[in-house]
């Protein structure tokens, strides 16, 4: 027979308590024995009130149901079963049954709700998740600047946005005004608030948070909101009404590249399901590992930092002129329960992150030092950047805007290094550097672009090959050729797969070998004008490669293929880069004609040696200087740098290119090449391939009449000792070749580039000798002993030979520089 103290344990439940907790049958002098213990002991009567959270590990001793749904709601009561949201939120099975049960009044909303979240989520339209979504109320910070505590709002109200973002203690939301009466804000905070920011409350959190409305939703409609940290149930995150997911992925096929309505369409920083091979795209749906990495308590369940990753990067690119700071995210995030608190919490930390790896804040943002991106924490190193190019430059905007003391120190009597605009040419800046963008979408040159407000040229697709004598050749040769070309380096890449390094050719010789076997396996001789189009294709790889194919690596020539580039349109950035150098400049200390000669991290702090032989003392050094510079040994390390760093700086090629452009007194090409942008030049012969192959016209509007040319591979060779008056003639020659049924005039103005004799740039851009590899990229960004780290084109494997990977390389170093 029973005793008293289990009997009480079993007590009756309410009428209308769910099947499957039936009370128990009682007889009548189990009744009363009841009734007169409760009379003898006050204890035992207070003991049956209550029921805890049967959640191991719950703290909540006495629950309330927030949810106050049913008629008979528990309220702070007794009932049955509590069920746990989180530690400080239950909600009591009498409210369980108002909408789960059929023949209750809250049935109809439940199933109403479960409909949406259906239709447009994956995860369980479950009861908590009802309440998660539905029925929680909603958290809020008082944005008084002596205040900041949060308060619970009532039931009816719906959080939004603009509430968030001016809410103060006793606000009456419905009228907009203070409350009456004593000072709200002395009012004390609820003191489940302090328990949400430690991490085993997290651990006891039953449904991750889904936001609601996120400015994230338009970019990510093809997923389903709750795998990116996103409510189902909202109408931002509707679907179309009967559309299924089959159906609203096969769409999307048909337009890979989703943007976002009044955006730059330059701008895609999520992929699309099924996309892949995008460049500085992240899944909206999984974790980077470098996110793993920093945040390894979401590796189970990555939902949260997901949904607050999502938003962070929608509100930076919807307006990237403006830093983003956490006081502007916090009204964006929307969502029920006191998980909103920890969501803002995290938010900081999330968005701390991703503006240290550089993935928001970037770009030429300026920020005043009452408004440095990172906490004070980071603010207390010395940086000094060797080199004012785009790598040195880039770091130091970033480290300056992080709260990082950054000198530059610079060889030349001007910034810039490579990038090196002519703005003397009639209405027109030429690029004696670099001037083109290829691939700008998610390209940090399109970002910065955005931020200055300029506009980039699209490069059409057309190019005449026009040969010498002036005749165009005709398209469908041009066509047969490529597609010949390209195959000859199909078979290069099906050569190479089980090559090592140590059987490494050059690609020139492999080229020939290829097309020998070619020639006599197959039985086609090509034409003399074929053979001289063929000449042209491969000046154009040499172009590429920034040298003569004799020297490249046949293994490893397009290395950083094999990772995810730049898509979408080839633009000409008509303004030039030195309007983006310029302005990442602005406001930096940076000292010209400043030629480092040593680098000393053998003590405590780096010591750097200038030509005047100053020393500057600092904690880290950050090294931009052009491979050139590594490769003659222009800088002395103390200690030397290690034999692998060495081998891999020699591993690689200082690939040279020179420029050469003209301005005519009218625009004779026109009525030729129609309105291209550019027009090919067929050799007449191989020894001449790479003499001025391409022709840009440099005025896309037509107005002004520049042309401009680049010369590759061996032609270098043959220009070097030339002075530029000879060059020019030896351009015009070639000009008036193509163009020989008419007269070309006298330029009235032009320039040659000599940047192999430049002794401090000494180069184009780096190219992978034979037997050497991408890896030699990664090796040579290696940083030593925390101290000296290393940046510039040559330093990154993804996007070398370009000023997108030397400024990419810049902004990847401030970020180790920051977190060291």
């Amino acid at each position: 027979m029973s005793t008293g103290r289990v009997r009480t344990k079993k007590k009756a439940c309410s009428a209308d308590q769910s099947p499957d907790n039936l009370p128990l049958r009682s007889s009548g002098r189990q009744v009363k024995k009841k009734a007169a213990e409760a009379a003898d002991d006050d204890d035992e009567a207070s003991e049956k009130k209550y029921r805890k959270c049967e959640k191991a590990g719950c703290t909540a001793t006495c629950p309330v149901c927030f949810a106050s749904a049913a008629e008979r709601c528990a309220k702070n009561g007794y009932t049955s079963r509590w069920y746990h949201l989180s530690c400080g939120e239950h909600f009591c099975n009498e409210c369980f049954d108002h909408y789960y049960r059929s023949h209750k009044d809250g049935y109809e909303k439940y199933t109403a709700w479960k409909r949406i979240w259906t239709s447009n989520g994956k995860s369980e339209p479950s009861p908590k998740a009802f309440m998660a979504d539905q029925q929680l109320p909603y958290w809020v910070q008082c944005t008084k600047s002596d205040c900041g505590k949060w308060r619970q709002l009532t039931k009816e109200i719906q959080l939004t946005p603009q509430i968030a973002k001016t809410y103060r203690c006793g606000m009456k939301l419905n009228s907009s005004t203070k409350a009456e009466g004593s000072d709200q804000c002395s009012m004390p905070e609820d003191l489940r608030v302090a328990e949400v920011s430690d991490h085993w409350w997290y651990s006891m959190l039953i449904l991750p948070p889904l936001l609601k409305d996120s400015v994230a939703a338009p970019f990510l409609a093809a997923y389903y909101p709750d795998c990116v940290g996103m409510s189902p149930s909202c109408t931002s995150t509707n679907r179309l009404p009967g559309e299924s997911n089959l159906v609203k992925l096969e769409h999307l096929k048909s337009v890979p590249n989703l943007t976002v309505a009044g955006m730059n369409k330059y701008f895609q920083p999520f992929y699309q399901p099924n996309e892949c091979g995008k460049a500085l795209c992240v899944r909206p749906d999984v974790m980077e590992l470098d996110e793993l990495y920093e945040f390894p308590e979401y590796s189970r369940d990555p939902t949260m930092y997901l949904a607050l990753r999502n938003l962070i990067l929608a509100l930076w690119y919807t307006n990237c002129k403006e830093a983003l700071t956490p006081q502007k995210c916090i009204h964006h995030i929307i969502v029920r329960g006191l998980v909103r608190i920890r969501c803002v919490h995290e938010m900081e930390r999330i968005l701390y992150f991703m503006t240290r790896k550089g993935l928001i804040n970037t770009g030429i943002l300026s920020v005043s030092p009452d408004q440095y991106l990172l906490p004070k924490e980071y603010h207390n190193k010395s940086v000094i950047i060797v080199g004012a190019g785009a790598a040195g430059l880039a770091a130091a905007r970033q480290l300056h805007n992080f709260g990082i003391k950054v000198i530059i120190l610079e060889a030349k009597d001007r910034i810039g290094g490579r990038v090196w605009d002519d703005k003397t040419f009639k209405g027109v800046t030429v690029g004696r550097g670099a001037q083109i963008v290829n691939g700008c979408v998610n390209n940090p040159m399109a970002l910065m672009c955005e931020q200055l407000g300029i506009k980039m040229h699209k490069l059409g697709e057309k190019c005449d090959l026009i040969q010498e004598g002036g005749r165009i050749t005709d398209p469908t040769i041009d066509k047969r050729m490529d597609f010949h070309f390209n195959a000859i380096l199909d078979v290069v890449s099906e050569w190479r797969k089980d090559k090592t390094q140590h059987q490494d050719v050059p690609l020139g010789e492999k080229i020939q070998e290829i097309y020998k076997a070619f020639i006599q396996e197959s039985g086609i001789q090509f034409s003399e004008l074929e053979e001289k189009v063929l000449q042209f294709h491969l000046s154009n790889l040499e172009y590429a490669c920034g040298s003569n194919l004799s020297q490249v690596s046949a293994r490893s020539w397009d290395h950083n293929e094999f990772f995810a580039q730049f898509a979408g349109d080839h633009t000409l950035l008509t303004v030039g880069y030195s309007t983006v150098i310029d302005k990442l400049a602005e406001g930096l200390d940076i000292r010209l004609n400043f030629p480092v000669q040593t680098i000393d991290c053998s003590g405590e702090e780096v010591q750097v040696t200038t030509a005047d032989g100053t020393v500057w003392t600092t904690q880290k050094v950050l090294v931009t200087v052009p491979l050139a510079l590594l490769q003659r040994n222009a800088i002395q390390f103390n200690p030397p740098l290690s034999e692998k760093k060495i081998k891999a700086i020699n591993s690689l090629g200082a690939g040279v290119i020179e420029k050469i452009a003209l301005q005519f007194p009218y625009r004779f090409w026109d009525s030729k090449i129609q309105g291209a942008d550019f027009f090919g030049h067929v050799p007449p012969n191989s020894s001449q391939r790479g003499l001025f192959s391409v022709f840009y016209d440099m005025d896309p509007e037509g107005k002004e009449s520049i042309l401009m040319s680049v010369v590759t591979g061996d032609a270098v060779a043959t220009i070097k000792n030339l002075d530029d008056k000879q060059v020019l003639q030896q351009c015009m020659t070639v000009l008036r070749e193509l163009f020989k049924e008419q007269e070309v005039p006298d330029p009235v103005k032009f320039f040659v580039t000599q940047w192999s004799k430049d002794p401090w740039l000494q180069m184009a851009y780096s190219f992978v000798k034979t037997g050497g590899s991408g890896e030699a990229y990664d090796i040579i960004a290696e940083d030593i002993q925390g101290k000296i780290f290393f940046a510039g084109e040559a330093t990154n494997r993804h996007f070398p030979q370009t000023v997108t990977g030397a400024y990419l390389s810049g902004v990847r170093e401030a970020s180790k520089i920051a977190a060291f």
